[in-house]
């Protein structure tokens, strides 16, 4: 059994693209916009500072009030839209309940979006071209890639159907040629369905939800959730016992985390390039 370790991936990556930022005159700018004050938020914003400071970007923090209204902060992004210093935009979720998080992400102009979320990119990649790509399941991708993981051709499930990741983690693996099945919440027999995967990817936010007996032996194993039980982080797999009888998984923490910052790292420059057209 192999841990797909993204700590050491991200580093690489991270390296990789702090020696092309090094060579770059005018040096890639993104801000973070954070609404209200949330905890959790605030540790998530200052991993993207201290990523932005090791590889070389700009990086900036606007902070509004909690009852900032949905058509004022619309008219915050557009003054970052319109800043040519700005090459990324990124809004920190999660939003207050009186603004629509998805029309403010469609605020952000596609070619800003290091999300990935905006409605054209999703298009673009349902499509197969060239965008900035959502984080997470870009880092999935790429922690595959790295490790020499094939995918043409491999059965797999994805449980999980979020617009944020399970949706477009089911189109890049089949843009990559694999075989996708995509559970979710109304699947029947999910544990019939899991157990014929040669490559499971699970992202629901449901701690241990896939046990030993739903895996395939030899499978691999890719764990995106993220859960606290009892003060302790956890997947939505239960680790301890599924490792024992699969070819590769994700720890949590330490695995497919680590490469969402990766790839907002990645994407970043990206969109930098995009705008300089390259």
């Amino acid at each position: 059994m192999k841990i797909l370790d993204g700590r050491i991936i991200k580093e690489q990556i991270l390296n990789e693209l702090k020696d092309n930022v090094d060579r770059l005159n005018i040096k890639p700018s993104f801000v973070v916009i954070q609404v209200g004050n949330n905890e959790v938020s605030n540790i998530y914003i200052r991993q993207k500072a201290k990523m932005a400071e090791y590889v070389g970007y700009n990086f900036y923090l606007e902070k509004f009030d909690e009852d900032i209204s949905e058509d004022a902060l619309i008219k915050e992004i557009e003054r970052l839209n319109n800043d040519s210093m700005i090459n990324g935009i990124l809004v920190q979720m999660p939003l207050p309940d009186h603004i629509d998080a998805s029309r403010v992400q469609n605020a952000v102009v596609p070619l800003k979006d290091i999300d990935g979320l905006h409605d054209l990119n999703a298009g673009l990649l349902f499509h197969k071209k060239n965008t900035l790509f959502p984080c997470t399941p870009l880092g999935v991708m790429e922690l595959l890639k790295r490790y020499n993981i094939s995918l043409s051709g491999v059965d797999t499930v994805v449980v999980g159907r979020s617009n944020l990741v399970g949706k477009p983690m089911s189109m890049m693996l089949t843009n990559a040629d694999a075989t996708v099945t995509l559970c979710h919440s109304k699947t029947k027999n999910l544990g019939e369905i899991t157990r014929k995967a040669d490559l499971l990817v699970v992202a629901v936010g449901s701690p241990k939800l896939i046990k030993a007996d739903m895996v395939k032996d030899g499978a691999v194993v890719i764990d995106i959730g993220v859960n606290r039980v009892d003060n302790v982080t956890c997947g939505d797999v239960d680790f301890d016992n599924v490792k024992e009888k699969v070819s590769c998984i994700t720890p949590v923490p330490g695995g497919v985390g680590q490469m969402t910052v990766a790839m907002l790292a990645h994407n970043v420059l990206e969109a930098y390039k995009m705008q300089k057209g390259n």
